[in-house]
């Protein structure tokens, strides 16, 4: 992580407005906020930023430009990510049967661990996740989904709810288009310096900096 943000900071050559080389947010900062998440912030004297984080099976990077707003630092994402989406694929058969439901990137390669709240004409939903095979619903339960929703826990990614028709025959196909999934949309989020560091407001929640060389 140190590495890679040192190598971008060799890197960055583009011919800097005073203001910026001036700023004393410039500079190489990780992040503090536990021994299981990795994270840094580069704030480059050319006005552009570079932000990556890892945290168990989440991964965020971002980089864009920077402005000063009074005492702060403000980052917005360039160019602007294109969010990760959802639609209906046709059901297909895996490992011999047709799952009820059944999560894919593109390339039909399948996704397990996607939440999923399944509803019916009458009785109580199923809560679940899916499987490398999907899910399929339990033998001695004869119902028929009537509509499905969808949650990737990792990333948040969520779709409107998915209303099964009769041609459906109570089976659902998801397809995960990833596009930008993991850039994160930083639209002047801002951040105030601290005694070590900074500490940047985001929707998700705050995140605290410390300046490299700060210990």
């Amino acid at each position: 992580m140190r590495t890679l943000l040192l190598a971008a900071a060799l890197i960055a050559t583009l011919p800097a407005p005073a203001a910026a080389q001036d700023s004393p947010f410039v500079g190489e900062y990780s992040l503090a906020e536990g021994p299981d998440v990795g994270g840094g912030l580069l704030i480059r004297n050319d006005g552009r930023f570079q932000y990556v984080l890892a945290a168990g099976a989440l991964d965020e990077r971002a980089e864009g430009r920077w402005e000063i707003r009074g005492e702060t630092i403000c980052l917005t994402t360039e160019p602007k990510p294109v969010p990760p989406a959802m639609s209906k694929g046709e059901p297909g058969e895996i490992d011999g049967a047709i799952p009820t439901i059944v999560v894919t990137w593109p390339n039909g390669r399948t996704i397990a661990g996607v939440d999923f709240t399944i509803g019916f004409d009458s009785g109580t939903p199923i809560d679940g996740y899916t499987q490398y095979d999907g899910w399929t619903m339990p033998g001695d339960d004869k119902r028929i989904p009537r509509w499905v929703d969808v949650r990737e826990p990792i990333y948040g990614i969520t779709a409107p709810r998915f209303e099964l028709a009769e041609a459906d025959s109570g089976k659902l196909h998801v397809i995960i288009e990833p596009n930008d999934m993991g850039v994160v949309d930083f639209d002047g989020a801002c951040a105030e310096k601290t005694d070590r560091g900074l500490t940047l407001h985001r929707s998700e929640g705050t995140m605290r900096f410390v300046r490299s060389g700060a210990d």
